[in-house]
Order: structure tokens, then C-alpha cells, then sequence
């Protein structure tokens, strides 16, 4: 009989590409990593892995049993699913992930209705990238998340995670504002774009979602960005345009509140958008379907709903 819990470093691995990746993002050491994945070996009767340096790769017969374990870890997530919705209310830990701006924006009213309704619930929040979100979740560091995605950095397909729409975003070119120049739509988000093409840019911290977007809408428009700052705090992004030190692409909840005079804000036709992140099979576990339906009922007015966004 195949372990389940071996299969899930088997997994692991399939989407990390070394043991050493794997170790550290399940607190294991890497002996006892290769010991399991030796025994999983024995227990499969075929090869698994193959040496290639510093890393493994799968065999053949390991990549058809990773998506076995995807099937088996979904039916154990909707078997905890079914035991939860049959204990009398809800209780214990729920390990949620979020981005700064809905952090702020949305994730507390959604608390507050959810300790309400929930008492026994514990939500732990950690602030996450989006890029970051499917390892934490099927390493179980998450039971939870928020993600998002642009027109320009579209969400890959990750196995082993569902995602669910929540709300959609405008998109804005934040520039030091000129003496009397009015906030405008863009008609044309190329030229709005090139109008800034020898001026310093402010974006994200290489990697994450949010500098590819800007990277790549910069680039659609026919030219790179000549980066000056990176700045994830979309408030600190606006105090840098304030201060003359570049124009930067920020989301609508990064420019939320009062506005600054200093600062010139022209839609783009372009859109962030967030959607909730678990476990496939955990759509029905009674706290993640709570925390999705109070975070729909916390969203500002203002924001496009997934109907609307869609």
C-alpha cells in the first residue's frame, strides 16, 4: 500500500525540483526526505527518481503517480471537508494568506464578520505574494489565500489548487501631477504609457507579480522601463510620485482614501484580479467556505464584484 504522506513528497518534489527545496518547505531535513522517497520506491516496486547533477528528476512511472496523488490528497481534502461540516460549529486554527492591499482593504471587515458568526474560529493571517500562495497551500503552511492576477501576468494553472473569483480592480498610472492637470481615462494605454518612456520608474521587488506587470505592460507599449526604485507598498509607491521621484502602475485599492494633490492618476484600460485560493476538494470545508462568503460580504462598494468583473 502506497504511504500518502510519502506521495506527498513525491508531489513535492515534482514541483520543486530538488530535495533540498523540498526539505526546507516541510521542515524535514533532506536525508530523511530521500530516506522516504526510497521507501516509496520499494513501495511502487519501480524506479522513481533519476540523478542529474544536484537535482532528480521524475521517471516516467513517477510522473504518473504524482497525478495519482494529486486525485488522493483532493479526496482527503474533501473527506476533512465532509468530517468538519458534521462537528457541531466551527473551531480551531484557519492559516489565511493575503497580499498587503487586500490585507488592509478587505480582510479585516471580513474577520470581523467572520469572529462574529464563528467564535471558535482562529484565523491566522500572513501576508504572501500571490506567487508564492500554491507551494504554502500544499505544503498545508495555508488553508486559505487571496491571489491575484493582471491582463499582463495571467495566474498559471497550478495541480492541486482551485481558485475562485472575487473581485476586479482598475488600474492606474500614478505621475507627478502637472499645475492644474485634471485625474483622466485613458483612450489609449499605449500612448499613456509611452508619454512615460524617459521618465525613472518606481515597481515591485523583482519576482513577484506585480513587477511583471508593469514590466510587461511597459514593454506592449514599445518600450522597457528605466527602473529607479523598487517599492512594494503601493502607499510608499505614491509618496515616491509625490515626491517627483518617478510614475508607477498601481491597482485601485492601492490608491483607495484621501487623494494626494501631488499626485496624477490616469485609468488604464487594464484590470487586477483577486480570487480565493485552497485545496482542491477543501471548497466545501465549512471554514474556508465561511471566510469566502465574509469576504464577500466585506468588499467596498466600490470594487467590481467577480459577476461584474468577469
Amino acid at each position: 500500500m502506497l504511504d500518502v504522506r510519502r506521495l506527498r513528497l513525491l508531489r513535492e518534489l515534482a514541483r520543486r525540483g530538488t530535495i533540498a527545496a523540498v526539505a526546507d518547505a516541510l521542515a524535514f531535513s533532506p536525508s530523511a526526505v530521500s530516506q522516504q522517497l526510497g521507501v516509496l520506491e520499494r513501495e511502487a516496486g519501480l524506479p522513481l527518481l533519476e540523478r542529474t547533477g544536484r537535482r532528480v528528476r521524475l521517471t516516467p512511472a513517477a510522473q504518473h503517480l504524482v497525478r495519482h496523488a494529486d486525485a488522493v490528497l483532493e479526496r482527503l481534502e474533501q473527506a476533512e471537508a465532509d468530517l468538519a461540516e458534521a462537528r457541531s460549529g466551527l473551531a480551531g486554527a484557519l492559516r489565511i494568506g493575503s497580499f498587503p492591499t487586500a490585507t488592509r482593504a478587505v480582510v479585516p471587515a471580513a474577520l470581523v464578520a467572520l469572529a462574529r458568526l464563528h467564535p471558535g474560529l482562529e484565523p491566522m493571517v500572513s501576508e504572501t505574494d500571490p506567487a508564492a500562495v500554491a507551494h504554502a497551500l500544499r505544503a498545508g503552511d495555508l488553508d486559505v489565500a487571496l491571489v491575484h492576477e493582471y491582463d499582463f501576468v495571467p495566474a498559471p494553472q497550478e495541480p492541486g489548487i482551485t481558485a475562485e473569483p472575487l473581485y476586479g480592480e482598475a488600474m492606474y498610472l500614478a505621475a507627478p501631477q502637472a499645475p492644474g492637470a485634471p485625474a483622466e481615462a485613458a483612450a489609449d494605454q499605449r500612448a499613456v504609457l509611452r508619454s512615460h518612456a524617459d521618465a525613472p520608474w518606481i515597481v515591485a521587488t523583482p519576482g513577484t507579480l506585480c513587477h511583471a506587470m508593469t514590466v510587461r505592460a511597459c514593454q506592449a507599449a514599445g518600450f522597457s522601463p528605466r527602473i529607479r526604485h523598487h517599492v512594494d507598498e503601493f502607499a510608499t509607491v505614491l509618496a515616491l510620485v509625490a515626491a517627483g521621484q518617478g510614475v508607477a502602475v498601481v491597482p485601485q485599492l492601492g490608491v483607495m482614501g484621501p487623494a494626494d494633490p501631488a499626485v496624477a492618476l490616469t485609468r488604464l484600460r487594464m484590470e487586477r484580479r483577486t480570487r480565493i485560493a485552497f485545496r482542491s476538494g477543501a471548497a466545501a470545508h465549512p471554514a474556508v467556505a465561511a471566510f469566502g462568503a465574509a469576504l464577500r460580504a466585506a468588499l467596498p462598494p466600490e470594487l467590481a464584484t467577480a459577476d461584474a468583473a468577469a
